[in-house]
């Protein structure tokens, strides 16, 4: 780590202990504090339960291809904080962030001394803020904001006009939080319609689409549900057909065919209310977009390594689809967090065959790697192996001793903070 970040690290640790709090009422003071900067900023909002990573990647890559400003903000981060808050796909500078940081920070400062703590915002409220900041500041012509939890009371919702509200999917993940049905968890994604505004909405279960088309029509607003694109195959490569526009598929996986519709549905809504998008330029940001840890091929120790943050039973399902198609035993190196339904991921992913390596989330609240373990034997009593490593990097190590190249996919998956465990550390390198 960097003196630079370690100072990014430093300004945002004090807001850590306020711990996960939704609720706009922080925010928006926070926000009125600083000047109202979102109010200066146009903008996309992203939610769903998955595929608003790529979405928001695909909508970002277009829309800076067509020539247009375009911010993003994105959570969790994989490796650094600077991550999250991006113009034309290029990440904040140290420097900018710690002055945005900085001046949050001497602006709460100023606040009264007797100021009951839970006034104080959240560490995501805080880096949330920074965002809108610094779109503001730099005058972006759109930002692209992904949710973090939920959205009706996310950080992310404090904007009554959205140029387009986006959600992508819905399943029960999050669910101590959002309710303990789909319908409950469906009520809080809506919470990103507003009144008027368009909506773009993925293939969503029953019970949550109902949910939310009762919303939109409660609200007024116009609305695209979309199909998934078709796939096609293009000077030998893999590309994508949807409403007539074509284009290159970037990203791993069938599900891209659901999220790049989603970004192609909301880039011609943005084309009715008059951007200027040509289909030449939806090719090429489709083309250039990335989207790291998400389906994506790597190497450790030169052995192919398919990485993956799948971590709820839907993204699950999705890495295991991609898996079926390579037609090989499957060595996976996986750690997930407490909070997670590891049953359903472990009955998910794992196949008579596979063998299983368990390590530990390193400074996070980490599933005990025994009890993992235990569920999988459970799942899936046919496994060739069970081992258990102490950390992430023997048990890449072990993967290579127990894996056959010829026969064995190593794949390291359970949770994005593993994956920008082994990045950050593999950069570093």
């Amino acid at each position: 780590m960097t003196n630079r970040q370690g100072e990014i690290n430093g300004l945002l640790e004090p807001f850590q202990r306020f711990g996960i709090n939704l609720g706009l009422v922080r925010i928006r003071k926070l926000l009125a504090e600083l000047g109202n900067p979102h109010e200066r900023v146009p903008f996309i909002h992203v939610a769903g339960t998955n595929g608003k990573g790529s979405v928001c990647a695909y909508l970002s890559s277009i829309l800076t291809e067509a020539g247009y400003k375009t911010g993003r903000f994105i959570s969790p981060h994989l490796i650094c904080w600077n991550e999250r808050i991006c113009i034309n796909n290029q990440h904040i500078t140290d420097d900018s962030l710690i002055e945005i940081l900085s001046h949050i920070k001497k602006t709460i400062a100023l606040r009264p001394a007797d100021t009951p703590s839970e006034e104080y915002p959240t560490q995501f409220e805080v880096i949330t803020a920074a965002a809108w900041l610094y779109f503001a500041q730099c005058q972006v012509d759109v930002a692209v904001m992904e949710v973090g939890l939920g959205g009706r009371l996310d950080a992310t919702n404090v904007g009554d006009r959205p140029l387009a509200s986006i959600i992508t999917s819905i399943s029960r993940e999050h669910w101590q939080r959002l309710g303990d049905t789909l319908g409950k968890i469906a009520t809080e994604k809506a919470g990103v319609i507003k009144q008027g505004c368009p909506v773009i909405v993925g293939k969503l279960p029953p019970e949550a689409h109902e949910v939310v088309m009762e919303k939109i029509e409660t609200l007024q607003c116009p609305h695209t549900s979309i199909e998934p694109a078709q796939r096609i195959t293009k000077n030998q490569e893999s590309w994508a057909t949807y409403q007539g526009i074509e284009y290159p598929l970037s990203l791993n996986g069938d599900i891209q065919l659901h999220n790049s519709a989603i970004a192609i549905a909301t880039i011609q809504t943005l084309i009715k209310q008059g951007w200027h998008i040509d289909p030449q330029v939806i090719i090429q940001g489709m083309k250039k977009t990335r989207w790291q840890g998400r389906l994506e091929w790597t190497t450790w120790q030169n052995q192919p390594m398919l990485i993956d943050g799948a971590h709820n039973v839907d993204s699950a399902k999705i890495l295991r689809k991609y898996i079926d198609t390579l037609h090989k035993k499957t060595t996976w190196v996986m750690g997930m967090l407490s909070t997670k339904d590891h049953q359903g991921i472990l009955k998910t992913l794992l196949k008579s065959g596979d063998q299983l390596i368990i390590v530990p989330v390193p400074d996070h609240s980490s599933a005990e790697p025994t009890e993992l373990a235990h569920i999988a034997q459970q799942t899936c009593p046919d496994l060739d192996k069970i081992k258990i490593e102490s950390d992430l990097f023997k048990g890449l190590d072990q993967a290579l001793i127990v894996a056959n190249p010829e026969e064995n996919t190593i794949v390291l998956c359970g949770s994005l903070y593993l994956l920008g465990h082994f990045l950050g550390k593999t950069q570093e390198k």
